[in-house]
């Protein structure tokens, strides 16, 4: 349905305009009409028309004033002018107000139906865009919280590649780097720490999950994931580390008005703990400190900064550099690795100079710990003697330059042990399976048949083996059924088909599509090269 108006003084203009109109669009359209300037205007703004035939010179307010005022409420009004005034300031004004054209009386029927269905064609266009985007916004509606507790599910069971974090924070538009978590916790009835009928009230919130979220969201702006048992856990992003304590006052009085609202509206009671901001990498530290604070107190809300558990680090501690070193060490990135202990050990030499024995202490500590994750993540052999020397070593050296070298020499063993362990394992997969692609190329094999064979997942398999041989598994196998596509045409009487089939493709048209995109000729052309030689 087209709403059309009509806006002229003279009322067989309009009768004849009106007729044509029906006779081209039938059922189809709804036609009102207006003789003055401001009619024109008020007729407008009640029947919001998509197009609007205008005459120029009408009593009072004159066609061009009403379009502009007509455009201010309705900016997709589609103008067709009509008027017997062939003035150039008219159709300057015209285009200023994106008419679509500019038409002299008398103008004949073919040129008014071309500039109709003109204009119908632009309303249906933008129709079928608006239901595009309308479709899309739906189906984001439900894809959106999936990828929310996908990223929260990553953070928390800390099942993670880094590019899989960096995915869905490019997905949710998350530039932050830090975070905290909130745990919201439903049951039956609060009896001093502990919520009864978790199991119950687990059941009834995942029913009511769908009229929970926006609640949630109205009074705690965050992404939101799924009921995980009788828990609900909510991510708030921050660009910097820490929390200001007018932010912490206000978060808990949001947090104790959601509470109040949540127990009013439904028919469960709730309590709610705040973690500490974090890197979000270290998110599953957050989740476990918001839970403490709820076993560590009675109240209905509780901050993990307001309660005496955990460890405390001193003002200028590098706490942050010290927590990304060991995830540098457990990820096997020696470079990165290497360049943060260097950074922790500038903060020592800095700021410690008169404490030389304390600095000896952490760094052994740091060894011990990065050989620890190196026996854990390398599957290294432990001795209990392979440190025997370690103490009278670090007691003999007098100064940071030393202390600094022997500190460097151990984070880069560890960290060379657990990366040469996750090369090894990847190139073991990787010449597997390119083993398994040569035997097996002139057969209808998949990514999913190979990744089978190693025992991967396909998206870890398609990512080693681009790593390690510079191209994916398509273009490898591609490259495999090309080169023995081109012996056998050269060698041997087989035919177009008859090689198609050889090579593992079953459509010859597919097969020829291939070859001359990977040889620059199609393989009748490469055989009678060949032949021509």
């Amino acid at each position: 349905m087209y709403k059309i108006l009509l806006a002229d003084d003279e009322g067989i203009v309009i009768e004849s305009l009106k007729i044509l109109i029906e006779k081209e669009l039938g059922s189809n359209c709804e036609i009102r009409y207006a003789k003055t300037g401001r009619s024109v205007i008020e007729l407008a703004e009640t029947f919001r028309p998509d197009i609007a035939f205008m005459d120029i010179q009408m009593p009072g307010i004159n066609g061009i004033e009403a379009m502009k005022e007509i455009r201010k409420a309705n900016s997709s009004i589609i103008f067709i002018v009509m008027t017997a005034y062939d003035k150039f300031d008219y159709a300057r004004e015209a285009i200023n107000l994106k008419v679509l054209d500019y038409l002299n009386k008398p103008a004949d029927k073919e040129k008014i139906l071309d500039v109709l269905n003109r204009a119908i064609s632009i309303i249906d266009e933008e129709r079928r865009k608006r239901s595009e985007d309308l479709l899309i916004r739906e189906k984001m509606e439900t894809v959106v919280p999936i990828i929310q507790n996908g990223l929260i599910s990553n953070f928390l069971l800390r099942e993670h590649f880094d590019e899989d974090i960096s995915n869905y924070k490019s997905l949710l538009e998350i530039e932050d780097s830090y975070g905290y978590m909130v745990v919201i916790i439903a049951g039956r009835e609060q009896v001093g720490n502990h919520m009864t009928g978790a199991v119950a009230a687990g059941i009834t919130i995942q029913t009511i999950y769908q009229e929970i979220r926006p609640i949630i969201e109205s009074y705690i702006p965050g992404i939101i994931g799924f009921v995980m048992a009788n828990k609900i856990p909510v991510l708030i992003t921050r660009p910097t580390a820490g929390f200001e304590y007018e932010e912490r006052i206000e978060m808990i009085e949001k947090a104790r008005a959601l509470v109040r609202k949540l127990s009013e509206r439904f028919d469960i009671n709730f309590r709610i703990g705040i973690g500490s901001v974090r890197r979000l990498e270290d998110m599953s530290e957050s989740y476990n400190e918001a839970l403490s604070v709820l076993i560590e107190t009675t109240g209905r809300v509780g901050h993990i900064d307001d309660i005496p558990i955990g460890c405390k680090y001193e003002e200028d501690y590098p706490i942050e550099v010290e927590k990304r070193l060991f995830d540098c060490i457990e990820k096997g990135r020696i470079t990165e690795s290497l360049a943060v202990a260097n950074e922790f050990f500038d903060w020592m030499e800095e700021s410690q100079q008169e404490h030389m024995d304390d600095v000896k202490l952490k760094v052994l500590e740091f060894a011990l710990r990065a050989e620890s994750s190196a026996y854990i993540n390398a599957n290294n052999m432990y001795h209990f003697r392979s440190r025997t020397s370690y103490m009278s070593d670090i007691m003999a050296m007098n100064n940071f330059a030393s202390l600094r070298t022997w500190f460097i020499e151990k984070i880069n063993e560890s960290v060379l042990a657990i990366a040469k362990k996750a090369e090894n394992r990847s190139e073991s997969i990787v010449e597997r399976a390119k083993k398994y692609i040569d035997e097996n190329f002139r057969k209808d094999i998949s990514l999913e048949d190979v990744s089978q064979r190693v025992d991967i997942s396909s998206y870890y398999f398609s990512k080693i083996f681009k790593e390690e041989t510079g191209v994916n598994f398509i273009e490898y196998l591609t490259g495999l059924r090309m080169e023995e596509a081109k012996r056998l045409l050269e060698d041997t009487d087989l035919s177009i088909k008859e090689v198609c089939s050889e090579v593992g493709y079953s459509d010859p048209n597919y097969f020829s599509r291939n070859f001359k995109k990977y040889e620059g000729t199609t393989p009748t052309e490469a055989r009678e090269k060949k032949r021509g030689q």
